[in-house]
Formats: C-alpha cells, structure tokens, sequence
C-alpha cells in the first residue's frame, strides 16, 4: 500500500532537509522498546537498561504507545525553519492547543492517520474499547487523555526532559556531528534534484503525470505538499525504519535512516536453511510482514488473519524455533515481534521486500 507525496506548485520550496534532536530521542525511546529490530542501537539501548533509574525506565514503559510503529506527531519537529534544541522542541509540545495534542495522541494510541484527528474522542466508550483490545498500557494512557489531557502533556513532556537529560545527552553529541553532516549532504543533493531527493529513500519511487513520490507503506495515505512545507529528518537510530508524519496545519516530516556499522557475525548454514525452509509456507511471510510493523499477541493476530489462537500458535512456533521472532513479556501478555537482524541473514533484497 502507498503513502503518496504530492509535491504541489513549488515543490523546491516545500522540502528542506532539518536536524531534530527530539526525532532521534523518539527513535531512541522506540528503539529501547524494541530492541531486536534495531541492532545499530544495541550499544545504547544496553547501556540505558544496564545504568537507567528503574523508576526513569517504568514511566517510559507506560509511554511506550505514544512512540511504537506509529508516533505521535508531536515528537518530530513542530515547525519548519533553523534547527532548535531538545528543549525548544520540548518546550513546543507545551504550545499545542489542547485539541491539537489530545488528537495526535489519539492517532498514536490507535495507531492510524484519520481525516479528523479528534474525532475518536467524540465516543469515548468505543475510543477505550478499542484501546483495550490493543494493550492495556494504550487504555491506561487513553483514559488519562479523556480525563486530564492537560496532566497527561506535562507527564510527557516531563518524561522527554528527564530520558533527555539522563540518557540522550552523550549520545546526541555523539550523533549530531555526523548528523549535521548528512543534513549539508541532502541541501547539496536537494539543489541539484529538487523534490526528486525524496525518491532516495529506502522504497521510495518518483511518478510522474501528476509528479508524485510513493512510499511503499503498511498504510495508505495521499500527502499534498501545496502550502505545507516537508522536512527531512536524517536518523542513526530510526534505521531501518523511515517515518512519514503528517497532521493537518503542521509540517511533514520524513524521517530517514542513515546507515551505521553493522556488527554481526554470518549464521551458520543449517540456521539459514531453517529460516528459508519457515517462510515456505506464505502466510509466515505476512506474518513477517505484520510483525515488522508493531509487536501482537497470539491472540491479536489470530483475529486479524481469520484463524484459531492455536493454528496461529503454530506458525508463530515454526518463526520462533527458526529465530525469526521476539517475544516481549507485558503483564500477563506476549507480544511477538521480527527480529529483522535475522530476516537480515537472508538477504537486503526479502527484507526490503518485507517493509513494503
């Protein structure tokens, strides 16, 4: 399914390459979340959970949905124009109007784009209902954002100061130099190709008639450009993922990965004909396909593909004992998720093809 960008009249205008700081602290915080889908952040995410205050740890836990497969729009820039520091970025967050953050919140904690970003919250029943269904963390979060949308943003943008100042301080002046670096890459690059920059990205293609760029996507949506400008986000720890974020009335932002070294060891051969042998059957594909995206339960997944949670329970085996998932323990719930590292081991090409 395609996310297609619509460059507009004056499309050299609308896109501007940007460095964010609160970006790569919310691919950091997803990261930390998931770690087995990002091993250039395993040093960090070892680190943070080996010397992070368990108390720091526990409030990014109950956070967690607002930055999982689908962040919330408020933690990529707000604004278009000079770079501005955590704290400024932070301090934006404060600035939204209460229909503003309470609808990117909802989007977040539902997981999907919606023409009206609020209007989830007109029926709030069905709104918690949902949430419940997913996880109970999003309707822990989802209740609080009906009864104390302004209490629920101080804690969010307490935690970001806090995971800020405790866990991203080192890491951003590790990162930010080579950072900038790709910024005055991507102006060299925009200069001379215009809107068409954004056809480097990872499973990204240029159309023309109309002019378009279209983003092979788990989701469907058309981003017209005319009138709102389009920042790209260069990311270490978003990789491999790359984000589109768009809201009504905001920038849209392109978070991209930039590549780091990479410090994995070969699998041994009869581990890699194990893996192959898993995917024979087509449906572990799509099941690759969905657990790339977000973590779910056996359950969960069970509805979604129409079968019993035990039918499931074995193709989710058959993934296991190849080392192609991860599970992750919430209360009394396991949540199944890719380990892209080991999709990795059978080719750029099948992973590529996976996060289409």
């Amino acid at each position: 399914m395609p996310v297609v960008i619509e460059p507009g009249p004056d499309p050299d205008r609308a896109v501007a390459p940007r460095l964010s700081p609160l970006a790569e602290l919310c691919a950091c915080l997803h990261a930390l979340q998931t770690p087995g889908h990002h091993p250039a952040s395993r040093r960090w995410v070892d680190a943070v959970r080996q010397d992070a205050d368990p108390a720091l740890l526990a409030r990014a836990v109950a956070l967690s949905p607002l930055w999982s497969a689908f962040r919330a729009r408020y933690l990529l820039p707000l604004s278009a124009g000079v770079e501005r520091s955590l704290e400024e970025e932070i301090a934006d967050i404060t600035t939204l109007d209460l229909e503003q953050f309470t609808g990117m919140t909802a989007q977040a904690l539902l997981g999907k784009n919606s023409p009206r970003p609020g209007a989830p919250l007109e029926e709030p029943d069905r709104f918690l209902s949902r949430l419940r269904q997913h996880a109970e963390e999003r309707f822990t979060l989802g209740a609080r954002l009906l009864s104390d949308p302004e209490g629920l943003r101080d804690t969010v943008t307490g935690f970001l100061t806090a995971a800020g100042e405790e866990w991203f301080g080192a890491e951003w002046e590790r990162l930010a130099g080579p950072l900038r670096a790709e910024v005055r890459a991507r102006f060299a690059e925009h200069r001379n190709d215009g809107v068409a920059v954004l056809a480097s990205f990872p499973s990204a293609r240029l159309l023309a008639d109309p002019p378009r760029i279209e983003f092979e996507k788990l989701y469907q949506a058309r981003v017209p450009l005319a009138g709102t400008d389009c920042l790209l986000t260069p990311s270490l720890h978003v990789n491999p993922h790359l984000a589109i974020k768009h809201y009504p009335g905001f920038p849209v932002v392109v978070q991209y990965p930039v590549r780091g070294p990479g410090s994995m060891g070969p699998p041994s051969l009869d581990l890699v004909r194990h893996r192959i042998k898993a995917l024979q059957e087509p449906l572990r594909i799509d099941l690759c396909r969905t657990l790339l995206r977000e973590a779910m339960t056996t359950t969960e997944l069970a509805e979604q593909y129409a079968m019993t949670p035990p039918q499931m329970s074995r193709h989710l085996r058959r993934l296991r004992e190849a080392g192609m998932v991860v599970t992750h323990r919430r209360g009394a719930q396991v949540h199944y998720q890719l380990d892209q590292e080991a999709v990795r081991t059978l080719g750029h090409d099948l992973l590529a093809a996976l996060h289409r």
